[in-house]
């Protein structure tokens, strides 16, 4: 009996073994074998195990995939080249070998990336012991991933001149292109610069190779070599090379060799021990160029080796490491050597008043300079003369003293930071003093007020001194009234002199909230609680306690209330007030009865069409004047049904948009970190893209998308695969002429199909992965009022193939 329970299971067993042993293979692999993106990973090896190819797990997402090529047999499994950097592969992702090449698609079909072949058809694929993964068909070879590399090369690995070789990654653990790329240019010449991102524009080299050719010999470079001895160099026209290390090797029978072009910018060359016991051994650094990468890079367009206002020092292993100088902190606290922004901004309209010496001082660097960003040179100049230059100079943000009378002032944005021990000079950095006191003018109208106080007094003693003291204490008394009302209007009204907003203690908030009791929601800046605040009368508000502010500065925090303060629109929530007292940050907003847009959409009873149809309009209306018509453009950011909250009568108000993105007036674009909500997040974000008003577009687009068909982007639960992300399914509606299937026949939607059409045709144009495809919001609102007429939409999604 037992018996012939085991026999059918050992046969299930065999018959399961050719697919197992296809995904080890270490020999050619034909035509339909393929690999899926999971935890525990199959691969397709080298004939020594050498190398793998296959699906590598990234460290900061369980969730997401590399395809590589790695180093199987050491431990940390470097890797040597990757395709999908910029665009990781979801869980249960598929790559195929077909007779087109290979093929990468996401669980929903969707094409990630592919090999470029050559014409002609791929018979086979396999996985070489020199680390190339190859394609051929016979023994003619249509793709090779050594003619397409990343950002290593290995040797038996060789490069004609006219042609980029490699790109950074943009930093150890993320793979999408970084700043640098080393070309090897027509002129045989072997350069490593920046890349102003997300262009491909490339600054001037910060390191050349020097072979270009001259009229009178033919000793240009003509091939980039790293040969199987693991020596890498420059062959020339003539057959010279020219050697980037004289010295010996280590053998690449006993050692793995590989050379690199570093997130930081720096190409080295690397050796580990193939013998190597596990845990012991490192990469250990043969060679590498820039000898310092920090004094080497100079460029007039761009930050340098490090971000803007970033200083470049140079590690005892000749590496870069990039630092925020006191007073300033990190745009993005995840990436190290990315730009920092000051902790304030001195402006030239100062609203603090006092001798600028007890508002500001100096952070002194020694040998520190910002070579590219003066404005001035003033000479002969002492120490103390170019301190106060800087310092009475609103544009002034750095001075740099040398050669003992010269005064080198810069303005912000620094560029090209660095530590240079030759400079013999010094950075006067000019910072904001920790606690300055403040002269403000409610205290110089009170100390007014008093002198003038005393000299009527003065006079009044010439009198009787029974009338005297009667008038003297009427006067303290009415002295004391006013002094009360101007301190009540201190605190902090200083800094929001341009609003009207009521300025709150922390404790009247925390009263108004009764403790924090009641919650009515949380997001990505913090908790909303519900409160009454006797405003005339009692009425209920909206409390949001800030707890990601703090990270940024309490400037920062004051300019945007200032800008929030003065933004009317009937389709904004109305911000009433604004607590700043010490590490509390909160806003104090309008109290909606009728909950927010998620809560309404998705519940049990579907609203009707003609109330969806309002609530768009609404929206687009609200989202129009921040982009365009409200003094400082604001980019939202964070458009989500959660975040728009309906009044009494079912207007749609956006909420939450005061914390989201400023642009001044001179911006029409940033760099920022990823802010959004999953299903709702522009693929500009993912793509390294300026991040643009198009960002709030995309997000619109999805959000129409869920008011038509009153459910959620994505639906996880959905048995239907095509119906879980919204957006593809609503194309594929469209595409059909389905779109009664895309309403689930909703009768109202039906009966007013062109308006139902025209709006998703609106929604399609919005959520196009190119921004610059997708309308503006004025374009928007004219298409959804049928101002204008509505183009055909084209696929929104290019980068990809939809099943």
């Amino acid at each position: 009996m037992a018996f012939a329970l085991i026999l059918p299971l050992c046969l299930s067993l065999l018959f399961l073994l050719p697919n197992f042993a296809l995904a080890q293979s270490r020999g050619n692999l034909t035509v339909g074998a393929s690999l899926t993106a999971a935890d525990q990973n199959f691969s397709w090896l080298s004939p020594s195990g050498d190398f793998a190819f296959g699906f590598h797990k990234l460290d900061n997402s369980a969730d997401l995939f590399l395809l590589a090529i790695w180093y199987d047999k050491i431990p940390d499994k470097t890797i040597v080249w990757y395709a999908n950097g910029d665009e990781p592969a979801p869980k249960n992702s598929k790559l195929e070998l077909t007779d087109g090449g290979l093929v990468l698609t996401d669980p929903q079909h969707r094409e990630l990336w592919r090999s470029q072949t050559i014409t002609g058809v791929v018979a086979s694929g396999a996985m070489t012991d020199a680390g190339n993964f190859v394609l051929q068909d016979g023994d003619s070879v249509k793709w090779e991933s050594f003619k397409n590399p990343a950002d290593t090369i290995l040797p038996s690995q060789t490069f004609d001149r006219g042609r980029k070789v490699l790109s950074s990654r943009y930093s150890d653990t993320n793979f999408s292109r970084g700043r640098f790329q080393l070309d090897f240019q027509g002129d045989g010449d072997l350069v490593i610069a920046t890349v102003n991102l997300p262009s491909e524009h490339a600054n001037e080299p910060y390191y050349q190779s020097g072979t270009t050719g001259n009229s009178n010999s033919s000793n240009a470079g003509n091939q980039l070599v790293f040969n199987s001895s693991g020596y890498l160099y420059i062959l020339r026209e003539n057959g010279q090379r020219f050697h980037f290390t004289e010295s010996m090797i280590p053998s690449t029978r006993n050692f793995y060799h590989r050379a690199v072009l570093n997130f930081d910018g720096v190409f080295t060359h690397y050796y580990y021990p193939k013998t190597a016991s596990t845990g012991n051994a490192k990469w250990t650094t043969l060679w590498s160029e820039p000898d310092n990468i920090c004094q080497a890079s100079r460029v007039t367009a761009g930050s340098g080796i490090c971000g803007f206002n970033s200083v470049c020092r140079l590690d005892p292993d000749r590496r870069p490491t990039c630092e925020c100088p006191r007073g300033y902190s990190l745009l993005d606290p995840n990436d190290q050597y990315g730009s920092c922004k000051p902790n304030y901004t001195q402006r030239c309209e100062e609203l603090e008043t006092g001798p600028v010496e007890e508002l500001y001082d100096f952070q002194v660097l020694d040998n520190t300079d910002w070579p590219t960003s003066d404005y001035a040179l003033l000479q002969p100049f002492t120490e103390e003369d170019c301190r106060q230059s800087c310092l009475q100079d609103c544009m002034c943000a750095v001075a740099i003293f040398r050669s003992g009378d010269m005064c080198w002032k810069k303005k912000l944005p620094l560029s090209n930071g660095r530590v240079d021990p030759n400079l013999e000079g010094r950075a006067l950095i000019k910072v904001r003093r920790g606690n300055v006191p403040r002269t403000a003018p409610e205290v110089r109208i009170q100390k007014e007020n008093r002198d003038g106080l005393i000299v009527v007094g003065s006079v009044l003693l010439s009198f009787s001194v029974f009338a005297n003291i009667l008038l003297v204490s009427a006067m303290c008394l009415g002295f004391y009234f006013i002094n009360k009302k101007k301190l009540k209007r201190m605190p902090h009204q200083d800094s929001f002199a341009e609003t009207n907003l009521r300025c709150f203690t922390y404790k009247e908030l925390e009263e108004a909230t009764d403790g924090f009791k009641e919650e009515l929601g949380r997001g990505a800046f913090g908790i909303v609680y519900k409160g009454f605040i006797n405003m005339g009368s009692d009425i209920q508000v909206a409390v949001k306690r800030l707890d990601t502010v703090v990270q940024d500065s309490k400037k920062e925090f004051k300019t945007e209330i200032n800008v929030i303060g003065q933004t009317h629109h009937k389709n904004l929530v109305r911000l009433l007030g604004f607590c700043d007292d010490g590490e509390h940050q909160l806003v104090v907003y309008e109290f909606l009865s009728n909950g927010a847009l998620s809560s309404f959409l998705f519940g049990d009873n579907k609203p009707s069409w003609n109330e969806r149809i309002q609530i768009a309009f609404g929206i687009a209306g609200g989202l129009l004047y921040l982009h365009e018509e409200c003094s400082t453009q604001i980019i939202h950011c964070d458009i989500k049904p959660q975040n728009i909250l309906l009044d009494d009568y079912y207007n749609a108000r956006i909420s939450d948009f005061g914390l989201a993105k400023l642009l001044s007036l001179d911006q029409s674009y940033t760099l920022t970190a990823i802010r959004g909500t999953k299903g709702y997040v522009a693929p500009d974000w993912f793509r390294n893209l300026p991040i643009t008003v198009k960002v709030d577009v995309y997000s619109f687009g999805v959000l129409l998308l869920e008011i038509i068909c009153c459910r959620r982007c994505v639906d996880s639960k959905e048995s239907n695969a095509d119906k879980v992300i919204l957006a593809e399914w609503a194309y594929d509606c469209y595409n059909e002429g389905s779109l009664d299937a895309l309403v689930e026949h909703d009768i109202e939607a039906m009966d007013d199909r062109n308006k139902l059409e025209r709006f998703v045709m609106i929604a399609i144009w919005c959520i196009h992965e190119d921004p610059s495809v997708r309308p503006t919001m004025r374009q928007v609102t004219q298409m959804l009022e049928g101002i204008v007429e509505v183009p055909i939409p084209p696929c929104p999604f290019p980068f990809m193939t939809t099943s």
